[in-house]
């Protein structure tokens, strides 16, 4: 059982202000009305008191009651039951078996001497259905066997409304409108005494104790059940709540919200309507009387009165809360919601759920206590201040007051502990990474994101680089200062940049590769500065560091030039001049750069062709050593493969100064593409024959020479390549093998009747079969396709010609009321021109003017 110190028992009226020297009284009821209190007594006396109350600063309350007077009610009876109906300024008194209407200040019975006989016990019906606010609906158990009254009250007189008959004698009543709640003999029931419809609820036995019948609320009664239970039930003979465990023998029984408390011979015992728990335990013998009266409980003995005084909520739930009890001082605040006004209400509750998350965070219950800030909406900063030198040095934030927490910081929460202490840094970075992008963090997102990157660079996480790249607040001298302490160069560098100061981190970044400062986060910094450099729109920053680019690596340092953005190269931020004038010193890179004009870029500059040819010449003429010719012919490198093909492929360059350049090098190949670039293509083709002896580029060279030109230069460089092979020479046998070959691979490129004029006589067929196939195949297909297209002419023609008719055949009529449509007077002669669309004009208008304005089209005369 967890206690809770909900109540104080203060004294109201001690025995000495009811009886002084008479030991024979007793008190037998009370009724509080306001400030105004009524005890009845065994000898037939009903007192009035006035009561003051103050409140002390503990938040609990005093009462002092003062006698107003007593009177004696003329009976030798006990003072049964006292009802307030301060409507009317009257106090219903029972008293031997009678209810009797008083003045509520004077005492006197009303002067009409109305009353209600016969009455065992009576209630008051607080959800009248009469509607008449100037009278009180009163159910009595009467005196008769089994029978419930139903009474109107005014000031001055009664009036029964009707009279309900039960199953059994009725022993306690209470009532809500047209609804009874009873308990008979053996059970208790609900009773719609309009309509006469009952509900049994459960089963009682009055022989074993006192039946406990309590309105509580709207529709809803408390009952004392079996098996010393507080049951709940509602109207429809249903319970919306969890029963109540109290003692078997309980007297009385009250509800103060969310408390129910209970009454037995010798304890007050205070339990929780919202998880069922007994809570307090109050000490208090002869008690018996408990009842409540508009929210005050009040509990007697024979001898005195007393008040039971609920402590505020709010002390209430911080009492929980010190004791560590988060989850039944959440219970208590929820609970508390109908009786606060709802701003107010919220306030207190944002800040209790505050108070428990920090709670749970020292228990190191970090799930419960994210949800806790959450749900609170907690000023994370005030999390952050537990951390030491995580808040930014300019952070203007002070901790809430009063406290949510008792704590200096993280070291006295875990009291040193290491483990601790790394636990909750790592909780704080996760809460910190979810609430940095809501609400929550909305008008301090420099303090937090700080304070992220803060533990980020102490943890060594990978999430430092994620935060730094994205979006972010990081305050730059706190931040800088902090990854500077913790050796975090790169981060420091991403940092700068992130607030546009792209010097300062390219600067530092540069230290790191130049391993003046020590940082291993990125094995490829080297490279990410170049790529850096190759997008940063600052010529003034990419020139500062373009050399230190070049003179780590010309291959990957050039980068920064040749994959530059499109749109930029087009703005011409960098000439390609200054660049190839900057590139001298690092021949390498200005191949790369050179390779990027010209290729890539396309661009069609002479001297950027030439350069890049005589680069690729003089690289050429480096990798080889000096070699036979044919030897050279076969040997290839890759740089010599790029020189042929921009030889090959460009128009721009300079070939005599190139030829020149050439001449004496044992490259012959590049030599007979020089030759060829000047038309000199015999020279080129005796080269590739007589000194590369290379048949197969010999062939090439044919075909790409005559790339651009049409057919018959084509053919002129297969027949030159021809008589090549044919003519005398030391090889002579090997060419006429290299010319059968040419014949056969290409015989559509030969002119067959100029080829069979040039060939030797001892040359067989059966040789030269491929290439007479070819040429006969070639020569029937040109001849049928010309022969289609004649037949397509011809039947285009017809066509034509069948329209013609057509026109020609329609008849035209002449009369004098015809009019040319191009001068309007009419035809003098039967002679005119008539123009498809129809129209009719005078010949000398046809011949004046071709084209008619009406006419589909120009000179369509027919």
């Amino acid at each position: 059982m967890m206690t809770v110190k909900a109540f104080t028992l203060v004294s109201a009226v001690e025995r000495e202000l009811l009886a002084g020297d008479r030991e024979r009284v007793h008190i037998e009821c009370v009724e509080c009305c306001g400030r105004d209190l009524y005890v009845g007594t065994n000898d037939c006396f009903v007192y009035h008191f006035r009561l003051e109350e103050k409140t002390l600063p503990a938040g609990t309350a005093t009462f002092t009651a003062t006698k107003q007077l007593h009177r004696h009610l003329g009976f030798k009876k006990p003072v049964s039951e006292l009802r307030a109906a301060s409507a009317l300024n009257r106090l219903l008194v029972l008293c031997d078996s009678s209810i009797s209407l008083v003045n509520m200040l004077s005492l006197e019975p009303v002067p009409s001497g109305a009353r209600i006989k016969g009455a065992a016990t009576f209630a008051l019906n607080e959800n009248p259905v009469s509607g008449d606010p100037f009278c009180v609906e009163v159910c009595i158990i009467s005196v008769k066997r089994r029978t419930i009254q139903m009474f109107l009250v005014y000031e001055d007189r009664v009036q029964i409304v009707k009279e309900v008959s039960t199953p059994e004698q009725p022993l306690a009543v209470a009532v809500d409108g047209h609804f009874l709640c009873l308990a008979l003999t053996t059970q208790y029931m609900i009773l719609n005494y309009s309509t006469g419809v009952s509900q049994d609820l459960f089963p009682f036995c009055s022989e074993e104790k006192r039946p406990i019948v309590k309105r509580i609320g709207r529709q809803e009664f408390l009952l004392a059940g079996p098996g010393g239970l507080g049951m709940f039930a509602t109207v429809a003979g249903i319970s919306q709540r969890a029963p109540v465990h109290w003692s078997e023998n309980v007297i009385g029984a009250a509800v103060c919200f969310p408390y129910v408390v209970a009454l037995d011979d010798e304890f007050i015992t205070v339990h929780s309507m919202l998880d069922q728990q007994q809570k307090q335990t109050l000490p208090f013998k002869e008690g018996h009387i408990l009842q409540d009266f508009e929210g005050r409980v009040i509990v007697a003995t024979s001898k005195g009165v007393y008040f039971l005084v609920p402590l505020p909520l709010e002390k209430q739930i911080q009492d929980l809360l010190a004791s560590r009890r988060v989850e039944e001082a959440l219970v208590l605040a929820k609970g508390a919601r109908r009786n606060i006004p709802k701003e107010k209400f919220q306030v207190m509750y944002r800040r209790i759920l505050q108070q428990a998350g920090f709670i749970q965070f020292a228990q190191l219950q970090f799930l419960e206590a994210k949800e806790l800030f959450r749900s609170g909406q907690l000023d994370v900063r005030e999390l952050i201040s537990l951390y030491p030198f995580l808040l930014p040095t300019s952070s203007s934030f002070t901790r809430s007051h009063p406290p949510l927490h008792e704590f200096a910081d993280l070291n006295q929460l875990t009291q040193g502990d290491q483990e601790k202490v790394a636990a909750c840094k790592r909780f704080l970075m996760s809460y910190l990474n979810e609430v940095r992008s809501s609400e929550v963090a909305n008008g301090y997102k420099e303090d937090v994101d700080t304070a992220l990157l803060k533990l980020y660079a102490e943890a060594d996480h990978d999430s430092l680089l994620d935060l730094l790249v994205t979006e972010n607040f990081c305050l730059l001298p706190d931040s800088a200062a902090w990854l500077e302490k913790h050796r975090k160069y790169y981060a420091l560098g991403l940092l700068y940049r992130y607030n546009h100061q792209d010097a300062a981190a390219v600067q530092l970044w540069v230290d790191i590769v130049n391993g003046d400062v020590q940082d291993a986060t990125r094995s490829d910094l080297y490279e990410y500065v170049v790529d850096f450099l190759t997008y940063c729109s600052d010529p003034a920053l990419v020139w500062t560091h373009a050399d230190w680019a070049l003179q780590k690596s010309e291959e990957v340092g050039v980068q920064v030039f040749t994959k530059r953005p499109l749109d930029e190269q087009q703005k011409n931020r960098f000439n390609p001049d200054d660049i190839i004038n900057c590139l001298k010193k690092y021949p390498k890179a200005l191949v790369k750069y050179l390779e990027h004009l010209v290729v890539d870029r396309k661009l069609q500059k002479e001297e950027y062709h030439t350069h890049l040819a005589v680069l690729y010449l003089e690289e050429v003429l480096q990798q080889r050593p000096p070699a036979s010719t044919k030897a050279a012919g076969l040997s290839v490198s890759e740089t010599q493969a790029k020189l042929r093909r921009l030889l090959q492929k460009s128009d721009l360059y300079r070939v005599h100064f190139l030829l020149d350049r050439v001449q004496g090098t044992g490259l012959p190949m590049e030599r007979a593409i020089l030759h060829g670039k000047l038309g000199e293509h015999e020279k080129a083709l005796s080269i590739l024959v007589h000194e590369l002896a290379d048949p197969a580029a010999a062939e090439d060279y044919c075909l790409w020479g005559s790339e651009g030109p049409d057919l018959p230069c084509r053919q002129r460089l297969f027949h030159t390549l021809l008589g090549l092979y044919l003519g005398a020479g030391p090889n002579a046998q090997e060419l006429a093998v290299a010319a059968v070959d040419l014949l056969n691979r290409h015989a559509t490129e030969f002119d067959a009747a100029q080829v069979l004029q040039l060939l030797p006589g001892s040359w067989s067929v059966q040789l030269l079969r491929p290439f007479l196939a070819g040429a006969m195949r070639g020569s029937l297909h040109a001849r049928r396709t010309a022969q289609v297209a004649v037949g397509l002419a011809r039947a285009e023609n017809l066509i034509y010609t069948c329209e013609k008719m057509k026109l020609k055949g329609n008849a035209v009529r002449l009369s004098d009321k015809k009019l040319c449509q191009m001068c309007q007077n009419p035809f003098g002669e039967p002679v005119f021109v008539r123009y498809p669309n129809g129209g009719l004009v005078h010949t000398h208008c046809a011949a004046s003017r071709h084209t008619d304005p009406r006419s589909p089209g120009p000179g369509t005369r027919t």
